[in-house]
């Protein structure tokens, strides 16, 4: 995954509000993830136009991180979601 290339939650993959969990939830097929804070922000900023670097980015600011450790961070979430299918990639270019 580069730093240019956006992801997106494709067809099927959908965030949900889970009202008896009382939390957001990743809903793919035959599959649900309960996310915790930070997997919801990151999920948050996916939207198929923020590019992996926009998300960090955000994210850095609004939480007062270093935006290279971010990156790392985001990038290794959305890799495992990637391997997943939970999410897809546009290349940036």
């Amino acid at each position: 995954m580069r730093e240019i290339d956006i992801p997106l939650l494709p067809r099927g993959v959908r965030l949900y509000f889970d009202k008896v969990r009382n939390t957001n939830v990743l809903l793919g097929p035959e599959r649900t993830l309960v996310l915790d804070e930070i997997s919801n922000a990151i999920l948050g900023e996916v939207d198929g136009s923020n590019s992996l670097e926009t998300i960090s980015g955000k994210l850095s600011e609004h939480y007062g991180a270093p935006q290279d450790t971010v990156q790392r961070d985001v990038q290794e979430f959305l890799q495992g979601l990637l391997e997943k299918r939970l999410v897809d990639l546009v290349d940036g270019e």
